[in-house]
């Protein structure tokens, strides 16, 4: 029998970027919040002179053991899923700070026209340019009501940038300046200008200049050492929750921190939570946190599957359309182009996670869709993170796969190739989505999460415009050789594609079709905040952290006012 524990204010499940932000706003207006986090403590120091690529990048010792939970896939509804066995197309993080500790650091804003899509593209191309099947909604916020919520994301974060001239407006310059200018990031934009594109720096969480955060924080200048992506930052240079919202909390005397406590419900009476069921990962026992408001601060499928297993809002079911948790789950695609130089070499092994340049003129609705059969677009984007050797092995595609010709070309070309990468925005579709499954169970006696996806007739039209749009920005940059990316056929768990997982839990103004409001309340629980990319209705074309970060922002004022008032916050 689980053990009763004492009531607190907020108890958040999972503590990365949103649960570290929920506690640090919540415990700095006085209320008690308890943090559970089913992975270790990390910091700083754990990360100290440990770039080994096998581990980290190869090894992904900071993701989740999917020997214990894993998620089960299937293109369509006709086969049976399989658990995947081993992370391959995104990679899931576990312990201290989440995902927010292995990311790279890029923190775009999403665009005005993300947080009113059906709106803006019915107004201008009409009902159908889509199709039925194509489930895209508007937000119910829009960009201009959350750009204070940017704001202040980006001042917690240090974030380093430069305007976006094809973007949002802006109350506030970036924080710090945008990262260096290298031969490779000037050489995109030079070319990206003669074709009169509007080309900007990557905004970045790789710090460009050390920083003190309006929280006290203090975050550090970038090395430039390259092991940004899967890898923690022990310069404390790389924004991640275990540097800034995670020790606020703490400072405050507010908040509790429980690693090792894995949940697996959220209790309720139909109406409310009463608190969340957790499981000591290290011992086996079990525990009960009676709280007046839960946050389920989690990864996307762990948010979705957690609300499923507890039985709190109504599953999503692709036949009849009707139902939400488990609706509108979106990944990306990712486009771009290769471009091959004989006679010049690069310092591609040099760099940073968000070290780049990147243009927006075929992202969102920059560009007329008028005669073209999709929507949207993505930003592309050149990026100088530091090739390690393990992974990184270019040659062209005629390239014999072993002996002699192999090995010379792969040392000749080992610096002398540069990307350009594009990521293409996912509308979502009636047939890919999550749910439970009916078979496979974790570690703890849990179903597990499936997933029903694959690529559409949007994401294939998307993925070809953007790769040839790549490949000419690339050939403008004088590449010898260019390789376009051919969009693949259909979507296979493997290999590792993007960590850009959104929906399942979506918001929006109408509770027939949303999951959560604005404030990432949900519809059928008031004292449930569900808060992350899982709210997302679509994928854009960036990142999915820093429109993150936002809501999270959002979800915690949210939260403050919920705790004094009650009620509905819309």
């Amino acid at each position: 029998m689980a053990k009763k524990l004492p009531k607190v204010d907020v108890v958040t499940i999972g503590v990365g970027w949103t649960g570290g932000i929920i506690a640090a706003e919540l415990a700095k207006k006085g209320l008690k919040v308890v943090g559970l986090e089913r992975g270790k403590d990390r910091s700083t120091k754990d990360f100290l002179m440990v770039h080994d690529e096998y581990r980290y990048a190869i090894r992904y010792e900071l993701m989740q053991d999917t020997s214990r939970e894993t998620v089960t896939f299937r293109n369509e509804a006709k086969e049976r899923a399989l658990p995947m066995r081993q992370l391959g197309s995104f990679l899931l993080g576990e312990g201290l700070g989440g995902s927010g500790v292995h990311w790279n650091g890029h923190n775009f804003r999403f665009l005005p026209y993300d947080f009113e899509i059906k709106t803006m593209t019915e107004k201008k191309y009409g009902k159908n340019k889509l199709g039925a099947d194509y489930l895209i909604q508007d937000w119910g916020i829009t960009y201009d009501e959350l750009e204070p919520y940017f704001d202040t994301f980006e001042k917690m974060a240090g974030i380093s940038g430069e305007d976006n001239p094809l973007g949002g407006k802006r109350s506030n310059p970036y924080p710090t300046p945008p990262m260096k200018e290298t031969v490779i990031t000037k050489r995109f934009k030079d070319a990206a200008k003669k074709m009169g594109l509007h080309p900007y720096h990557l905004p970045s969480a790789n710090l460009s200049k050390s920083y003190k955060n309006p929280d006290g924080e203090q975050l550090n200048a970038c090395q430039y050492c390259g092991f940004c992506e899967r890898f923690g930052c022990e310069y404390g240079a790389k924004t991640s929750p275990n540097v800034t919202v995670i020790p606020t909390a703490q400072k405050t005397g507010n908040f509790e921190l429980r690693t090792h406590s894995n949940v697996t419900r959220i209790l309720h009476d139909g109406k409310k939570a009463t608190g969340v069921l957790y499981v000591d990962v290290l011992t086996g026992e079990e525990f009960e946190q009676p709280a007046d408001m839960v946050a389920v601060t989690s990864y996307v499928m762990n948010n979705n599957k957690l609300l499923l297993t507890s039985k709190l809002g109504k599953p999503y079911d692709p036949k009849s359309g009707t139902g939400i948790i488990g609706k509108n789950y979106c990944y990306q695609i990712l486009p771009g182009a290769a471009g091959f130089f004989e006679k010049e070499r690069f310092n591609t092994f040099m760099g940073a996670g968000a070290l780049g340049a990147t243009v927006d003129d075929y992202n969102g609705d920059n560009f007329d869709h008028s005669d073209l059969d999709f929507i949207h677009g993505g930003s592309l984007s050149i990026t100088q993170t530091g090739i390690r050797p393990i992974q990184n092995n270019p040659v062209p595609p005629d390239t014999p796969r072993w002996g002699k010709d192999f090995k010379d070309k792969s040392i000749h070309y080992f610096n002398r190739v540069l990307n350009i990468g594009a990521q293409g925005a996912s509308m979502p579709h009636r047939q890919n989505y999550l749910d439970l499954d009916p078979t496979y169970k974790d570690a703890y006696g849990e179903p597990l999460l499936r997933l029903t996806y694959d690529f559409t007739e949007q994401d294939k039209n998307l993925y070809k415009f953007i790769a040839d749009k790549s490949a000419e920005i690339m050939k403008e940059m004088g590449a010898d050789t260019v390789v376009t990316n051919k969009a693949a056929e259909k979507y296979n768990i493997v290999p590792y594609q993007t960590t850009h997982n959104t929906g399942g839990v979506i918001m929006g103004a109408d509770p027939n079709t949303s999951a959560v409001n604005n404030y990432m309340q949900m519809w059928d629980a008031e004292n449930v905040f569900v808060i992350g990319a899982s709210a997302f209705p679509h994928n854009g074309g960036y990142n999915p952290t820093g429109t993150l970060g936002a809501l999270a922002y959002r979800a915690a004022e949210g939260m403050a006012k919920y705790s004094k008032q009650g009620g509905s916050l819309v």
